[in-house]
């Protein structure tokens, strides 16, 4: 049975653009999404390799610190 992870965001911001999209495979350190914080572009980064499941932000919504942003099935 596959596992599923959640994606958090490690700080507060806004999401500025998403990298991947739902179905998408990545590996691990792919981007799935960017955010913006203090003028500053800070990624976030799949933990490992597997299928990105489900994307719960879209672009220009704000985010808090530890968020889930993306679930992926790991594998």
């Amino acid at each position: 049975m596959p596992t599923v992870r959640d994606v958090r965001s490690p700080t507060a911001g806004t999401v500025w653009t998403l990298e991947a999209a739902p179905g998408d495979q990545l590996e691990a350190d792919d981007p799935i999404a960017i955010l913006e914080a203090m003028k500053m572009e800070i990624p976030v980064h799949a933990p490992a390799g597997g299928r990105l499941v489900e994307l719960l932000v879209a672009a220009g919504e704000a985010v808090s610190e530890d968020q889930v942003i993306a679930r992926m099935e790991l594998g």
